[in-house]
């Protein structure tokens, strides 16, 4: 029986994932104000073509591109901060 201040595993990974997501489009709005140019600056990894696997009557398409910026970064430190005060 867990507590009343037990914690899961899944609101601590929507809570990141909300904090990257916001994150980014907060990165995304300040790349072209001039003081803020920086929260934009990130690395784009994954896959430039997708993999393409035919099996005849089943055609899958596979791809993964993920953008990491500053500011996806300071999303995600700031939400596991209010995860943890919660």
């Amino acid at each position: 029986m867990k507590g009343a201040g037990s914690k899961n595993g899944w609101g601590l990974f929507l809570m990141l994932l909300a904090g990257i997501v916001l994150g980014g489009f907060i990165g995304m709005l300040a790349q072209d104000i001039p003081g803020l140019g920086w929260l934009s600056y990130g690395q784009t990894f994954g896959l430039q073509q997708p993999v393409v696997l035919e099996l005849g009557i089943l055609v899958l398409t596979l791809g993964l591109s993920v953008n990491i910026s500053i500011a996806s970064i300071v999303g995600m430190i700031l939400s596991i901060i209010i995860y943890r005060f919660l």
